[in-house]
């Protein structure tokens, strides 16, 4: 279920009678829970609780009805129930029926109420359904209600007028919706002088039947759309004239409104029943955005983007230096003006803007520091000067581009309403300013300097109205000629292989004619480049989300030397962080956020968030692509290790057709039972296998004694196959290998060496990369590395944060796993010198970690390294990697690092150090 669906059966059971013995299993069916979970919490089998007629279920809820008034008692009872703790339940949630109180066991926040509207409380449990909540959507209820309703109307329409659901009218319907928003909005927030207007004179003048419905809407458009000194002209019914003139281009042109079932229309009047003052734009947009997206409806009301979040780029974009020139400014008149005068030339553009998130909230910080200025000048009421078409966006999808419209003018009647009271804000709203400023269009395809120009002319792609894009158009000038620009937003980020056609062909269109690698860049890059370019031309900055791929792996060397080249420079960036939207089981996208500039100061600005959400600062004089304070290095591939450490290689590769690989029963059969010489099986350890636990053995003959276990007709039964299924491959390689069948394709070891493994792809969930050590006898697959008959305190360097954080960084991800590459990670992975004693010491790290694991027999790699399971049941690993680290880290700067933005600085810097001499070449033999 999502948040709209959740929040419209907690309002039906909040409405319906109250049944004592029913509430706690319909309170929990409400948040998504399936019948027979319910069944089983009914008949017991399943209930934990330890109180009366209580229901608890395990790491959710422990819930209880009890006696009128008793309440709070209740609720300390569920607090202090040993099975509260015991089947660590999340909430506790008491109700008589007429009182309900519950409380967040995590975070201690609470909710009272009386029962009828704890519906209004519905975002404080979300959690329940497993859905990420944000302070905002817990305190305020009501753009989930409304998104739910309108969506529900919105599908009732187009069922009754299937016309309307096609490609040639959805953007029609589109502005049709945004019309009803308006109206709503309006008429709870007086700007229709008159409360309920517009719902009572559509309750009043349209049938019950809904036969007239559309006609009663269209009139009361045909009134907004027509000045009131012509309205007797054109004929506009009396019951109409109360509506004040609006235009803007909201109401103007068509005013054809489909038809209306009966149920349409009582879903319009049940949504005009809301409470459309506690709309909050920044909120509501991103919801309802879903509403009129057929591929979005299914995660309806989960596209909240929280302001936190949104601050993160606009903050140290602009806004905090705003902020301090106001500090700075005091109480000085001639310098709050000068302030002011700046920020009304300010630009903010979002070309990926959507609803309008990003735009909203730079508009109302704006406003708040204007009024800061205004009251200190002794000016509370002037008007704002900062014009709502210096807010600017570019969005590929109609509905969007009608909601970011519609939340600015929401947002800025909001803040004319907060700084100037409602009477000099009704007294100036209307009628609506008929510029234009959102553009409807792909952003990689259009030009930006035409939407958004260095100079306020020559402004293309601006509608003559707010809510329509014709391409034949006046232009508009800007009111703040020669001001600044910010770029920001959130693009879409697609890695290469998710890419349509289209994007790909977007990709190509910008990068074709500056490298051959377009075709690995993620789509975001796009608007990285595209920012560069127009930045060439303008005074600004851009700071966008993107995946954290474009700043590690082959994206940095593919795209940062294009982005320099411009003469952008990274002014300020965040390390990665989890971007969390409301969503059902989403722990968010792990992301960076990077802001460029041709005009960067001397000090850069870079943030790291911890695992505890806390955030640190780090001024620095550069940050380099990977996000470093550090030089602007590419991390290139070296063919041996550049410090003075083993050389690490592939595994060995069967290319077999399955027939050399034999599971543990298969391969003690073979021997037992077939006369297979036991030293002819071996252990095999590829990636699952090392993590997993998952036991399996290879054939492993070498060329010496190939003719004598061709003796064993088991075995050569096997070679045969394997002869067989090469001399049919297509590869002429491939076909040369037939001659040679009792042997894997790729043999990179003898198998009489030890080995230290790497898994070549692994999970990012682990806080350390697995690496283990395998005895004499053991083969590897091609789908890990090894480091063969290497020191042990080799283990030690894998094994720690501060390689796990290198091969993150400049390796990159395979989808969103962890992906090891021997000459990009482990050979530039820079060690200082080691001296024996600091051998030693490693070496004992290695040993203890692998005596650690072995406590935990038979536990997997995967169980002790799983990030909810490791401190509370395998301690002695992580006390062991704790240990490891302090050990390794005092090696490289005396102390612990701080965290892994102070750990990358300090690689980068002996990374640069080490590559001015020539790499060290290993002496290390190689298997034959």
């Amino acid at each position: 279920m999502n948040a709209v669906e959740i929040e419209e059966a907690v309002s039906r059971l909040a409405e319906a009678p109250f049944d004592p013995e029913e509430f706690p299993f319909a309170f929990l069916e409400a948040f998504g829970n399936k019948s027979t979970t319910i069944k089983r919490l009914k008949s017991g089998s399943s209930n934990q609780s330890d109180l009366p007629d209580g229901v608890l279920q395990r790491n959710n809820i422990h819930l209880k009805v009890c006696a009128k008034g008793a309440v709070t008692a209740t609720l300390t009872a569920l607090r202090k129930s040993p099975a509260t703790a015991r089947q660590k339940a999340k909430f506790i949630l008491a109700t008589d029926g007429k009182a309900l109180e519950a409380e967040n066991l995590v975070d201690g926040e609470t909710v009272v109420c009386d029962y009828p509207d704890f519906h209004d409380h519905f975002g404080f449990f979300l959690p329940l359904a497993g859905i990420t909540t944000v302070r905002q959507i817990r305190e305020n209820a009501f753009d989930i209600k409304a998104t739910g309703r309108l969506n529900r109307l919105y599908i009732e329409l187009l069922q009754e007028n299937p016309d309307w659901d096609t490609a040639d009218r959805r953007e029609e319907m589109n502005h049709f919706m945004a019309r009803l928003i308006f109206c709503l909005f309006a008429e709870d927030t007086n700007i229709f002088h008159s409360e309920g207007l517009f719902t009572q004179t559509v309750a009043q003048m349209s049938a019950g039947d809904s036969s007239n419905t559309h006609e009663v809407l269209a009139e009361i458009f045909r009134a907004m759309s027509t000045p009131l000194n012509e309205r007797e002209a054109v004929g506009v019914r009396n019951w109409a004239n109360g509506f004040p003139y609006v235009n803007g281009g909201l109401f103007s042109g068509s005013v054809e409104v489909p038809r209306f079932s009966r149920i349409a229309r009582s879903y319009l009047l049940h949504v005009g029943n809301l409470d459309w003052t506690k709309i909050n734009p920044d909120i509501f947009g991103s919801m309802i955005q879903a509403v009129a997206d057929d591929e979005e409806r299914g995660a309806l009301g989960m596209h909240y983007t929280s302001v936190p979040n949104i601050l993160k780029v606009l903050n140290p974009l602009f806004l905090d230096e705003l902020r301090a020139q106001l500090e700075e400014a005091g109480d000085n008149p001639r310098k709050l003006l000068n302030l002011r005068k700046r920020m009304a030339r300010i630009r903010v553009f979002d070309p990926a803007c959507g609803s309008g998130n990003f735009l909203v909230i730079a508009y109302k910080e704006m406003r708040a520091i204007e009024a800061e200025v205004n009251r200190r000048r002794g000016e509370p009421d002037l008007g704002s000067e900062i014009p709502l078409t210096n807010f600017r966006g570019i969005e590929i999808r109609h509905f969007s581009c009608e909601i970011a419209r519609l939340a600015l003018i929401i947002a800025e009647y909001q803040c004319d309403v907060l700084y100037r009271g409602p009477q000099l804000a009704l007294a100036e709203f209307l009628p609506l300013k008929a510029d234009n400023w959102i553009t409807c269009g792909n952003a990689l395809r259009l030009d930006w300097l035409s939407i958004c120009p260095p100079t306020g002319t020559g402004v293309k792609l601006v509608a003559e109205d707010l809510f329509s894009t014709p391409l034949e158009q006046p232009e508009i000038d800007f009111e703040n000629e020669g001001g600044e620009t910010y770029i920001c937003g959130n693009p879409p980020y697609k890695g290469s292989q998710w890419q349509t056609a289209e994007q790909k062909s977007d990709i190509k269109e910008i990068f074709e004619t500056l490298t051959r690698t377009w075709g690995s860049l993620d789509y975001v890059s796009g608007w990285f480049m595209k920012a560069a370019s127009y930045g060439m031309h303008t005074n600004s900055t851009a700071a966008f989300v993107a995946t954290n791929s474009i700043c590690q792996g082959r994206q940095v060397e593919n795209l940062w030397p294009l982005l320099f080249g411009t003469e952008q420079e990274i002014t300020f960036a965040h390390t990665s962080f989890k971007w969390a939207n409301l969503a059902s089981h989403n722990a968010g996208v792990t992301v960076v956020i990077v802001g460029t500039t041709a005009n960067a100061g001397k000090v850069r600005r870079l943030f790291s968030t911890d695992e505890k959400g806390n955030v640190t600062l780090k001024e620095t004089d550069n940050i380099n692509a990977y996000l470093a304070a550090a030089p602007n290095v590419v991390i290139k591939k070296s063919g041996s290790p550049l410090s003075d450490i083993e050389e690490m290689s592939f595994g060995n590769m069967p290319n077999d057709g399955g027939y050399l690989l034999l599971g543990a029963l298969e391969a003690e059969q073979a021997i037992n039972q077939f006369n297979v010489d036991s030293s002819y099986i071996r252990p095999f350890l590829g990636s699952q296998e090392f993590i997993r636990g998952t036991e399996r053995r290879c054939i492993w003959v070498l060329s010496p004694d190939s003719s004598r276990a061709t003796e064993n007709t088991w075995l050569n039964n096997r070679f045969n196959s394997v002869r067989q299924q090469r001399s049919q491959s297509q590869r002429a390689t491939t076909k040369q290998l037939a001659d040679t069948p009792f042997r894997f394709g790729e043999v990179r070891q003898a198998g009489t060496e030890t080995v230290i493994i790497v898994p070549s792809v692994s999970s990012e969930n682990r806080e350390y990369l697995p690496v283990g050590y395998c005895p004499s006898g053991t083969i590897i697959s091609n789908l890990v590395f090894g480091l063969y008959d290497a020191p042990l305190w080799n283990m030690a360097l894998i094994a720690s944060r501060l390689h796990l954080v290198w091969i993150a960084t400049v390796c990159g991800q395979l989808e969103t796993r962890y992906r090891y590459s021997n000459t990009l990670g482990w050979n530039t992975f820079p060690v200082p010198t080691l001296t024996e004693q600091n051998k030693t010491d490693l070496t004992r790290c290695a040993e203890e970690i692998l005596l650690a694991r072995e406590h935990y027999f038979p536990a997997t790699i995967a169980d002790m390294y799983d990030p909810s399971r490791m401190d509370s049941e395998f301690p002695l690993v992580r006390a062991a990697h704790e240990r490891n680290d302090e050990t390794l880290e005092r090696i490289y700067i005396g102390r612990r690092f701080k965290n892994d933005t102070e750990r990358l600085e300090k690689l980068f810097e002996l990374y640069t150090k080490m590559t001015q001499a020539a790499p060290k070449k290993s002496t290390k033999r190689k298997p034959k």
